[in-house]
């Protein structure tokens, strides 16, 4: 199947529907855990990607337990500030998930503490508190796709080069 993005809790709807349209542009299924700061049919996510929604493979949880109980082989990588280890450092399997927490607050400590050896940041000045949401799922999930030869992706590239050529 491939990668997996899994939001925990996320509330800024702008943020979703771009991570929805990275998705959808990398064949990625978004899992969502609840509770949203924000309804999926607001005008901000329509706005910011959702004219790709009807196309995402999205799931919905009531919290990570839920989760936990619904995909319990998933092996998570959990991106953190607060991780020694850098994501370029983690060895990414094609189909491992790679968990976000919301914006204001991140992934809840208690989860962190469960997982250390899973956690991983994007390097960044000490002056910055973090880098956007959006961003960041882009920055990790393409370093994830990369490590694994970018399956699909690539040979969708190399057929669009192709066309250049005419």
């Amino acid at each position: 199947m491939g990668m997996h993005i899994i939001l925990h809790q996320p509330e800024i709807p702008g943020n979703t529907g771009n991570i929805g349209r990275t998705c959808v542009a990398t064949g990625t299924p978004l899992h969502l855990i609840e509770p949203l700061g924000f309804r999926l049919d607001e005008k901000s996510i329509r706005r910011a990607g959702m004219d790709y929604w009807k196309e995402l493979d999205v799931h919905r949880y009531v919290n990570f337990e839920d989760f936990r109980a619904k995909n319990p082989k998933a092996r998570i990588w959990f991106a953190t500030t607060k991780a020694k280890k850098l994501y370029t450092e983690a060895v990414f399997a094609p189909d491992d998930y790679i968990m976000f927490g919301k914006e204001s607050a991140g992934i809840p400590e208690e989860i962190l503490i469960e997982h250390e050896e899973n956690c991983i940041r994007i390097p960044m000045s000490p002056d910055i508190r973090s880098l956007n949401l959006s961003n960041s799922v882009a920055v990790v999930l393409y370093e994830a796709l990369r490590q694994n030869g970018f399956r699909e992706l690539q040979r969708a590239g190399e057929l669009h080069r192709l066309s250049w050529k005419k």
